[in-house]
Formats: structure tokens, C-alpha cells, sequence
């Protein structure tokens, strides 16, 4: 009975701050704390690289099962559908190598870079929807600026 008052107690905690003052998370559902995290910060490169590409409210893009099939299609690898973290898991072992590592930021580059396209529709034919996309677009250019950093960083 103490964890359904605890919890009941958590969630009108919650409720009072996402109603009644500051919101503990942005519209996109981001935590300020999430802003500025290094990579160094994570247990393991792969669960970093998961926060930082995967997580739509850090990168602007949602990216779903089958993106990850096809980015992986694009870099050279195949696979089958799994939940999205072990795919990712899957791709992170297939870019072993600074190639195919490279191969791997290029096809996700080319992903991103085909759903700004998207927002950039959106934005130009209803002018009122740039409040929503252009922070996606801006987190996800954000994101493809550390491209660069993850070969430099795994590889040398």
C-alpha cells in the first residue's frame, strides 16, 4: 500500500509541475538536462551513439525499425527486424570498421537529410508548422555536425 501512496504522491508531484509551474520537459518532451551530454558520460560507445542518433528528442529525427534496416541496407549490412536498441546493437557491430563506420554515418546523413526534406515541405506549404520542424531540423543538422567527432573519436 506504501508504493501506490508513493507513486500516487510522484504523480501529482509531476502533475503539479507540468501543470501549474515550469514544465519538466519541453514541448518535444526533452529535459533540459538532456541539452549538452558527452559521450564519455556513457557506459558503453554504442549505448552513447544510441542517445545521441537514435533518440528522436536529441536528434530531431524519429528513426524507426525499418530506417534502421535500411540504413543498414545502404551501408552494406542486412539484418532482421528486432526491437530498435538491439538493431542499433547489430549495426554498431557491423561498423567494427572506420569503413564501414563511415558507411554507416553516410547512409544515416542521407536519412536525415531526406526527412529535412520533409520538414522543409511541411514548413514551406504551412508557414505555421515551422515552430514545430525547424527545431527537428536544427537538432538534426546538430547531430550530423558530430558525425566527424564519432569516426575521430572510435577510430584514431
Amino acid at each position: 500500500m506504501d508504493n501506490m501512496k508513493n507513486l500516487r504522491e510522484e504523480f501529482e508531484n509531476v502533475s503539479q509541475q507540468n501543470f501549474n509551474g515550469t514544465p519538466a520537459f519541453g514541448p518535444d518532451g526533452q529535459c533540459a538536462a538532456d541539452e549538452e551530454v558527452d559521450l564519455k558520460d556513457y557506459p558503453s560507445y554504442t549505448e552513447a551513439l544510441y542517445a545521441k542518433l537514435i533518440a528522436p528528442h536529441v536528434s530531431g529525427i524519429y528513426i524507426s525499425r525499418w530506417d534502421i534496416k535500411d540504413i543498414a541496407l545502404a551501408a552494406g549490412d542486412s539484418m532482421a527486424i528486432h526491437p530498435r536498441k538491439r538493431m542499433f546493437e547489430l549495426l554498431m557491430k557491423f561498423a567494427t570498421s572506420k569503413e564501414n563506420m563511415q558507411a554507416v554515418l553516410d547512409a544515416l546523413e542521407a536519412h536525415m537529410e531526406d526527412k529535412i526534406a520533409i520538414y522543409n515541405e511541411f514548413i514551406t506549404n504551412y508557414p505555421n508548422s515551422a515552430e514545430v520542424f525547424q527545431p527537428k531540423i536544427e537538432k538534426a543538422r546538430k547531430t550530423m555536425k558530430l558525425f566527424p567527432k564519432i569516426i575521430e573519436e572510435y577510430f584514431e
